[in-house]
């Protein structure tokens, strides 16, 4: 007869193995962090395409590390141990989702993410994408395209915060017709009208200069 103390021990004895994996991935999203990073910097606009290359490799290793991952708990119990993975998830999609950005200035869908992190869309096929930490992680991309409107501008690059402003209005757009029920991702939801005016500011800075002449016709966003 297996007993209650029984069951704690080998819930706290997978813990600790899923631990050890997470932080595998942990590291493995701080090395694709740091090389996007570089994307921001001077001459960075410049290296995109490489630096997308370099970060689609290091998603292989990402997809070894889940795999990894998928065996330390039974596949019924994601939801017991959801939290020891939640938050390297969302950084992971949200890196993902940076680098389809970067590629073709395109939202990724969640099964194109689950693609590239080597889970399941489907909560039904068993280590799949929540569909609240995919949602997560395209917040956090809102934030990083803020920033990167700006040091656009820094770069000589004016027509990137335009189309920038575009795809996150749209972004808006979407958001605001969900129902959004989990309170941690309400109030990451509130911070995309920071975002969003952070970028019509770059756009009205760009306007009043007179530069956003040489931009994109049609990308849109002015206010």
């Amino acid at each position: 007869h297996v007993g209650e103390r029984d069951v704690r021990a080998l819930q706290g004895a997978l813990g600790q193995e899923i631990r050890k994996v997470v932080q595998a991935l942990e590291q493995t999203a701080r090395e694709i962090l740091t090389l996007l990073q570089g994307v921001h910097q001077g001459p960075g606009f410049q290296h995109i395409p490489k630096k997308c290359q370099k970060a689609r490799e290091h998603f292989g290793t990402v997809r070894t590390q889940m795999e990894s991952l998928k065996t330390k708990f039974p596949a019924d119990q994601y939801y017991r141990f959801h939290e020891h993975w939640r938050f390297v998830l969302q950084r992971l999609v949200f890196l993902a989702a940076f680098v389809v950005y970067l590629e073709s200035e395109t939202l990724v869908t969640r099964e194109a993410v689950a693609e590239i992190l080597g889970i399941e869309a489907d909560r039904e096929r068993g280590f799949h994408l929540d569909i609240e930490d995919y949602l997560s992680g395209v917040l956090t991309l809102a934030s990083e395209l803020a920033r990167l409107a700006v040091n656009s501008v820094t770069a000589g690059d004016y027509s990137r915060p335009l189309r920038i402003s575009a795809f996150i209005n749209e972004l808006d757009s979407g958001f605001r017709l969900l129902n959004l029920k989990n309170d941690s991702l309400r109030k990451r939801y509130d911070g995309l009208k920071y975002d969003v005016k952070k970028i019509e500011e770059v756009v009205y800075d760009l306007s009043i200069r007179g530069l956003n002449k040489e931009a994109t016709v049609g990308a849109g966003g002015e206010k």
